[in-house]
């Protein structure tokens, strides 16, 4: 049965293909098609999901599409387009939060667990609580707007300075280099009678356009006038405020239990993630790695399997390389039409050999391989690497590479049977989707990607998920004794990660990056 999931169209519109239960294919509408509208179908990437899954648009049986739809697609309009484009499809609508219940559930090892869902806002609901149990989910409790944690986040994102929407994860990470001295102003905004949750709308003032819209209590229980006078280092401390506060009241709405699942936005937050792994009030804990509104096509696509279909059949997500690849030929052919000088490695030892002599080198590696990831994170398919032995790589990337603040550090990629030996982390590492504590004995040898007190972004690689990155890590770490690599996302400031390989030679020209390996090709600056 061929199951295609549409989800995120007012944001982060995104397709996923389902086959018999399991997600071949999915791909965020922005990395195939930069200059998509918000509201508009992600026709590119739903062509890319067919073709990937060898689907034809008469092959679909059912469409499981995730709300919210934008006004001008109103529901029965949309379901005619549809209809035209899939002639034979059944054509299945999707509640926004139950979509991302079901797509952090269903990818997950469990089949007993609570499901937390928590974002800005989605069909007027902005959180919900699900009990799930084999292929069954029950809805517990829901969230209803204006409560929203999303929201309260995003109004700090105005506040410090940070677009809305888009920079909330700048916010988490410049938490972690400042002291939560306002977390009572924050937990006295957010109310909460049981597992419910109530935002108190008298810090707020919607006269003031602008930072927040916080009204003068706000910046009273600050000390400050406005936030046009908030000092550089009150906004870390904002920044924490804001994290710790939310930190404690999601493990109070979670609970406690033998497993958690949880997706919506606030899911994306590692250092969430990382507080409710660390609880010790479950055993298990899982976020789907794209808890965004791209997420939701993956989850809408497993309800419509599970629910619709009545089917019983799991299987988990076990990897996020669900994107396209590329062939040597298609590469060779882009490569040559840009009239580039370029060296074929034509065997997987003479590259892993090529990328180490690099990056020994102390050079900054752009690294292109296999299908690309699915969701916001580089995972080793389409990454930017550097040495962590170089005490220059993370000025390097992030002042001449990423131009981004010096806050935002850079991930440490290590084979999942080594990572114990330099840090302490959770499950969620092979995803990138939490953070880690470097162990003492190598605080002085990672501390360009440190962040506050020891904190730093781990990604564990499987040698089955991604076997030509593990085997790279591996091969580094025989020449060099240290197994680890720094690993960003490869793209150009403020876009998507890059897809194609045109994509990937003009992010690479662009910028600061020293080499580039697509495929079995070498280019050098």
């Amino acid at each position: 049965m061929n199951i295609l999931g549409i989800g995120g169209i007012m944001s982060d519109a995104s397709a996923a293909l389902l086959v018999d239960g399991k997600i071949l294919a999915a791909v965020e509408e922005k990395k195939v098609a930069p200059r998509h509208h918000a509201g508009s179908l992600p026709l590119h990437a739903v062509s890319s999901v067919l073709k990937l899954g060898g689907v034809d648009a008469e092959g679909v049986d059912t469409l499981a599409l995730a709300r919210p739809f934008h006004e001008r697609h109103g529901s029965h309009h949309l379901h005619v387009e549809l209809r035209g484009m899939f002639p034979h499809a059944r054509i299945v609508s999707v509640e926004h939060h139950l979509a991302h219940a079901a797509s952090a559930y269903y990818a997950s090892p469990f089949d007993k667990a609570t499901i937390l869902t928590l974002d800005n806002s989605g069909d007027f609901r902005c959180g919900s609580r699900w009990h799930a149990e084999a292929s069954q989910m029950t809805l517990e409790k829901e969230i209803s707007y204006p409560d929203s944690l999303g929201d309260l986040f995003s109004r700090v994102t105005e506040l410090l300075g940070f677009k809305p929407n888009s920079d909330e994860h700048k916010v988490q990470w410049l938490s972690t280099s400042g002291q939560p001295v306002f977390a009572e102003v924050f937990r006295s905004i957010l109310v909460q009678p049981g597992v419910g949750l109530r935002v108190d709308q008298s810090w707020f003032d919607t006269d003031r356009l602008g930072s927040g819209g916080f009204s003068a209590r706000f910046y009273e229980a600050l000390g400050i006038e406005d936030g046009s006078a908030i000092p550089a280092e009150m906004k870390a401390d904002i920044a924490a405020s804001l994290q710790i506060a939310i930190d404690g009241l999601v493990l109070e709405m979670a609970g406690e239990g033998e497993n958690l699942c949880l997706a919506g936005g606030l899911g994306l937050n590692a250092l969430l993630v990382a507080a409710l792994e660390h609880s010790g009030r479950w055993k298990g804990v899982f976020v789907q790695p794209a808890a965004g509104n791209s997420g939701t096509a993956v989850g809408a696509a497993y309800h419509a399997w599970h629910i619709t279909h009545k089917q019983d059949h799991r299987v988990p997500m076990d990897s996020l390389s669900l994107g396209p690849s590329y062939t040597s030929e298609q590469i060779k052919k882009v490569l040559e039409n840009c009239k580039l000088r370029f060296r074929y490695l034509p065997t997987s030892g003479e590259l892993l050999s090529a990328a180490v002599e690099q990056l020994a080198a102390d050079k900054i590696v752009a690294w292109m391989q296999g299908r690309m990831e699915f969701g916001p994170r580089a995972l080793g398919s389409r990454s930017i690497l550097a040495s962590p032995l170089d005490p220059y790589s993370t000025e390097n990337l992030n002042v001449y590479i990423k131009h981004r603040e010096p806050f935002r550090k850079f991930a440490a990629s290590v084979p999942v049977e080594m990572a114990s030996q330099y840090f302490d982390v959770g499950s969620n590492a092979r995803f990138l989707a939490t953070v880690g504590r470097v162990k003492p004995e190598h605080r002085k040898t990672f501390q360009s990607a440190v962040l506050g007190e020891g904190l730093v972004r781990v990604h564990t690689v499987d040698a089955h998920e991604n076997p030509l990155f593990h085997k790279l890590l591996l091969e580094w770490g025989s020449k060099t004794g240290l197994p680890v690599l720094y690993n960003t996302s490869f793209n150009l400031f403020g876009d998507p990660l890059v897809c194609s390989p045109r994509d990937a030679v003009r992010s690479f020209y662009s910028s600061g990056i020293d080499s580039m390996m697509v495929g079995h090709f070498l280019l050098e600056k």
